[in-house]
């Protein structure tokens, strides 16, 4: 008889992935000790949690049980920026996965029912509710009448994604520029240590999925950071969408390191609060990434961003 593979809970998935944030940012080398109860309350939650997702990390080799320490850090965080992208997958996680990448696909039509897709993924109707819920919670659906669900409208065509760009060059240097823009120090220095990891990966093992889950960071960071609730609502309902399958198709590494490089010379303009020259950058990254040229990208980028020198 095959035994059903336990699956981990989403809470303690995401916690696992503040873990790892949190020892990022504080430099945790290895052989860093990582005590229950101050990880509990970094996180502000419970010791019960924690040690389940400290628990998946051992499962994943980041970090490992030592009799007379606990646990401890195993290995070097900053030299391995994917580490996210390994942890497992809850089966409503899974799921909801699938589901982005078939429609994607243009295999789901843009309104789904709750007993289509049990019986096109042979999935439990509990699943299938669990991640409608959690894709609606993202805004990538809405619920319609009676047990329907609708897709939102995804940058996932060269109209939509011009589109795209067009409301972000008009909104997300408006971010940065409204009075009372704040930056999150934390989670800045979390992504830096990240996006400068990722860049010096070489190009074959270059993980797209890291880039992404970076990308979004980055852009959702600037526009949570407005004091504007409106702007910054509008911008991460918006950004939510680049998690769908397929919107970094036809770029490639060279461009996408590129982009990493323009973060990174964005924050550093963030960090000491030029916010004129940081939401200029902003907009040429915005207007290069549209493009999605490498090439003309090279003529022009690495100069200009070039020219501004890292702020003392």
């Amino acid at each position: 008889m095959r035994t059903a593979v336990r699956r981990p809970r989403t809470n303690h998935l995401d916690l696992a992935q503040r873990i790892l944030d949190v020892a990022r940012q504080r430099g945790f080398a290895p052989g860093a000790r990582l005590p229950e109860q101050q990880i509990a309350s970094l996180c502000n939650v419970s010791r019960t949690p924690v040690r389940a997702a400290l628990s998946l990390l051992a499962e994943q080799g980041v970090v490992r049980w030592q009799a007379d320490a606990g646990y401890v850090v195993a290995i070097d965080l900053a030299a391995q920026p994917a580490i996210s992208a390994d942890l497992p997958a809850t089966a409503e996680d899974e799921l909801a996965e699938a589901i982005l990448r078939d429609r994607s696909a243009r295999r789901l039509d843009q309104t789904v029912t709750v007993a289509g897709l049990m019986r096109r993924y042979s999935a439990e109707r509990k699943t299938v509710l669990k991640s409608l819920n959690r894709l609606t919670e993202e805004n990538l659906v809405d619920r319609a009448p009676g047990q329907s669900w609708l897709f939102r409208r995804a940058p996932d065509d060269p109209e939509a994604q011009g589109e795209s760009y067009e409301f972000r060059l008009l909104l997300e240097p408006a971010a940065i520029l409204t009075p009372g823009f704040r930056l999150d120090g934390a989670r800045a220095a979390a992504l830096r240590q990240g996006m400068e990891a990722l860049a010096t990966v070489p190009d074959a093992g270059f993980d797209t999925r890291e880039f992404q889950r970076l990308d979004i960071d980055f852009h959702g960071m600037i526009a949570e950071g407005s004091a504007n609730r409106f702007v910054a609502d509008a911008l991460t309902d918006h950004l939510r969408l680049r998690r769908l399958p397929g919107i970094y198709a036809g770029v490639n590494v060279f461009r996408l390191k590129q982009s990493l490089r323009e973060h990174l010379s964005i924050l550093d303009h963030l960090e000491s609060r030029q916010y004129e020259v940081a939401a200029d950058l902003l907009r040429i990254h915005l207007r290069l990434s549209r493009s999605q040229r490498p090439q003309a990208a090279s003529r022009g980028a690495p100069a200009l961003f070039g020219m501004i020198s890292r702020p003392e």
